[in-house]
């Protein structure tokens, strides 16, 4: 039986592979009906990326950092119970993704034209309702051999956007078990942040437009209002909530998650160091070809805003003890390592790699997709441009990719790129991106 099981399997992945390349031909086709009002293939792009060296401006992009107490973490863990790992949360894993072929034609729309889509999931009606989608991130970019423990893991983010005023903003992450890429499964948990010494939690509010999962550390963007630049998270401190309830931190009788079963609470952030000016890192991704490994920001902007938006790399650290944390100086600031502008509008997702930076914009209030550019460091003014974007329809516009992707995540060991737009979770090969922008 496991092995007729494993045949029906192979069979539906290759039905989804010709469908996905049907659904291709289809976006493609309606690529060609895009109003004239859209960009059309110019020979002049973003041009490319602009080096930012003078202090002034690379001053603004530092951050301290602040780690919650051990004692607060240990207090919690008292209350909670015993923390539990990635392998225990997907042991809960008791939803399905639907595979592409199920998902519907609307949810189908926020996959790129081009390049296609090489797989694609839909997550479920019923627990994203009121729900906005953020970032993506993998045990690809964990791990360099693309496995956590013996595990294959995609995690989602997402924020609240109904609901109650009280849930409004709440974040929390789609733990995907990935070890069969026919059948995905997920769980969700909670992400929070202990307050009163560790004797309770409230709920991170944030859009979790940027997230990166990085050795046993979690990485989230914050926008909650206050200096907070990203908020850290360890793998193996999954707490368990005991009060299946709305409620978000202790109540009478235990500890609740907002209904959730699992919840991560925040074991330390990085806070703006810089003026008031200073960027949010609104989108983060792991760069692997740097030495040492990097985490890659950017700041979002407006599709018609005449500000150039700024990308820039802090290091990881590689000192014993600092594992999966940014490095810092003897006071706790992070440094910028690099940073750039880019004429890109509309900045989303930011993916850096070898030479290359990857720039996704969304799609504007009359595109029905978005645009991701290929652009290069550019040394001088006067380099010629080097920047690319795939081209399709019969317009022959840019505006060929997602319409709403707000990251980007290189699974390294697979060589594949993966984000989520609406309710759809999708993956495509790097070469693809290069192919289809050279």
């Amino acid at each position: 039986m496991k092995q007729r099981g494993r045949h029906r399997r192979r069979r539906r992945g290759r039905a989804l592979r010709a469908f996905l390349s049907g659904t291709a031909l289809a976006l493609t086709a309606a690529a060609t009906m895009i109003s004239a009002s859209q960009a059309t293939v110019t020979d002049d792009g973003p041009g490319d990326l602009k080096p930012l060296t003078a202090s002034a401006e690379t001053g603004k992009l530092r951050l301290t950092e602040n780690r919650v107490p051990q004692a607060s973490l240990d207090r919690l863990a008292a209350g909670m119970g015993r923390p539990v790992g990635v392998g225990a949360v997907l042991d809960g894993a008791d939803r399905t993704l639907r595979d592409a072929i199920d998902c519907s034609a609307t949810e189908r729309r926020a996959l790129p034209v081009s390049p296609a889509a090489s797989r694609a999931y839909c997550w479920n009606t019923d627990d994203t309702e009121g729900w906005q989608p953020g970032a993506v991130t993998t045990s690809g970019d964990a791990d360099d051999d693309g496995v956590w423990g013996s595990n294959r893991v995609i995690l989602s983010g997402w924020s609240r956007s109904g609901g109650t005023v009280a849930d409004r903003g709440l974040a929390r992450v789609g733990f995907v078990n990935a070890g069969d890429l026919n059948h995905l499964t997920y769980t969700w948990a909670l992400l929070a942040v202990p307050v009163d010494e560790g004797r309770d939690y409230r709920g991170l509010v944030s859009h979790v437009s940027g997230m990166v999962w990085y050795q046993d550390k979690l990485l989230v963007t914050a926008d909650d209002g206050d200096r907070a630049a990203l908020y850290v998270y360890d793998m193996n401190r999954v707490q368990r909530a005991t009060v299946a309830g709305d409620a978000v931190g202790r109540v009478p009788g235990g500890w609740s998650a907002n209904g959730y079963r699992f919840v991560l609470p925040a074991i330390g952030s990085y806070q703006l160091s810089g003026g008031s000016d200073a960027p949010h890192p609104a989108t983060v991704s792991l760069d692997r070809s740097t030495a040492p490994d990097s985490l890659v920001a950017g700041e979002w902007t407006l599709d018609d805003g005449d500000r150039n938006a700024r990308l820039w790399r802090y290091p990881f650290s590689t000192a014993p003890g600092h594992e999966g944390l940014l490095a810092t100086s003897a006071t706790g600031r992070v440094r910028a390592s690099e940073a750039y502008e880019t004429k890109v509008t509309g900045v989303r997702g930011v993916l850096s790699y070898g030479a290359e930076w990857y720039v996704t914009r969304a799609a504007g209030p009359r595109d029905k997709q978005g645009t991701l550019w290929r652009q290069d460091a550019g040394q001088s003014d006067d380099k010629a441009d080097t920047s690319e974007a795939a081209v399709c329809g019969a317009k022959e516009t840019h505006s060929c990719w997602s319409p709403q992707t707000e990251s980007l995540s290189y699974w390294e060991a697979t060589g594949e790129v993966w984000t989520q737009s609406g309710r759809a979770l999708f993956a495509l090969p790097l070469a693809s991106i290069d192919r289809t922008t050279g």
